[in-house]
């Protein structure tokens, strides 16, 4: 299995609809609800959105065909305290997730896709400025550690927890900032999202976990 690593640059345009792009709005289906969550408190809060991959864009780099090579695989997570939002009192941590902790959407196709834009209080845009997201094999000198099938470097054991312990990262998010965001896990460490080999072969993406590993 060969990590995908995702290089991030600021577009010169907007990115259309059903492009990878990592933070901004996501793309969703015409009628298809925000993911929401209900916090420990009661309280509802919608997902943070991540990103999203066009599978079509990272098909010639999935060179063992781990993921379908159509449509878009969206990822929202429970991180607005790492993004130093903290109304939530939802946070991931340094165990692995129950299911409700991040949501990984997978669309097959892009027909009837419209953007869906958060606001805040004020009517201001939620999400930071979407970033384009570029694919490689080869590590991109003094890059993020963002990428699809990424190798359990910052474990600090042999394997996950059972009954995970052949669990496989599909995604792992480095700790990074730009113009207007800091995104920091734990003193600059990473989230995993963990999914099993028996839900990735059979493209089901419902049961994903996740974690956060610091530095």
């Amino acid at each position: 299995m060969k990590p995908v690593h995702l290089t991030l640059s600021v577009p010169f345009e907007k990115l259309p609809v059903g492009a990878s792009r990592f933070w901004g709005n996501p793309d969703l289906p015409k009628g298809f609800k925000y993911p929401m969550y209900i916090d420990d408190e009661g309280d509802e809060f919608p997902y943070f959105f991540v990103c999203q991959i066009n599978l079509a864009e990272v098909a010639p780099y999935d060179a063992g065909h781990l993921l379908p090579h159509e449509g878009l695989l969206s990822f929202f997570a429970k991180i607005d305290h790492y993004m130093g939002y903290c109304a939530a009192t939802d946070c991931i941590g340094g165990s692995i997730s129950s299911t409700d902790a991040v949501r990984v959407l997978y669309f097959p196709s892009l027909d009837g896709m419209d953007e869906v834009v958060l606001l805040d209080d004020d009517d201001n845009p939620f999400a930071p400025g979407e970033l384009a997201i570029g694919y490689s094999h080869e590590v991109p000198p003094l890059s993020e550690e963002h990428m699809l099938f990424a190798p359990p470097a910052h474990r600090p054991w042999e394997t996950w927890d059972a009954p995970y312990e052949d669990w496989l990262i599909l995604f792992q998010v480095d700790s990074f900032y730009g113009m207007d965001f800091n995104l920091n896990f734990m003193d600059f460490g990473v989230l995993d999202f963990l999914i099993s080999p028996a839900d990735l072969r059979q493209h089901r993406f419902d049961r994903v976990r996740a974690l956060v590993l610091s530095t």
